[in-house]
């Protein structure tokens, strides 16, 4: 496997890629592929089994990064959101929606996911 302390590489820094692929997920790609194919084995199946449409669906996981601090998902995801046929500002209204239970904690997802989502 590649060693991420290399330059160049999105994984030294914890950056994205182009594609919004957070870099600690693309090390869990390529590092561990058996794991990361269960993983989203089982993602697929629990998406099937939502009855929210593919917008709302990725709006309100959008909000679940922002409450839950895991903004190295939220390129990837805004972006996911856009493709769906989210509009920017159901993007913002997503991440924001959870500042009376989280607090403004949630405000730190919204330079990434208005970035990913200008870009997609």
């Amino acid at each position: 496997m590649s060693d991420p302390r290399q330059a160049g590489d999105p994984r030294a820094t914890g950056r994205s890629d182009a594609t919004g692929v957070s870099a600690s997920f693309q090390a869990f790609l390529s590092e561990a592929p058996a794991h990361a194919a269960a993983w989203m084995e089982a993602t697929q199946k629990l998406g099937a089994a939502s009855a929210l449409d593919a917008k709302t669906g990725a709006l309100a996981y959008l909000a679940v990064l922002a409450a839950t601090r895991l903004e190295s998902g939220v390129p990837f995801h805004a972006a996911q959101a856009k493709a769906a046929g989210a509009a920017r500002e159901e993007v913002v209204s997503a991440i924001l929606i959870g500042l009376p239970a989280a607090g403004n904690q949630v405000i730190a997802a919204l330079p990434a996911a208005l970035a990913a989502f200008d870009s997609a």
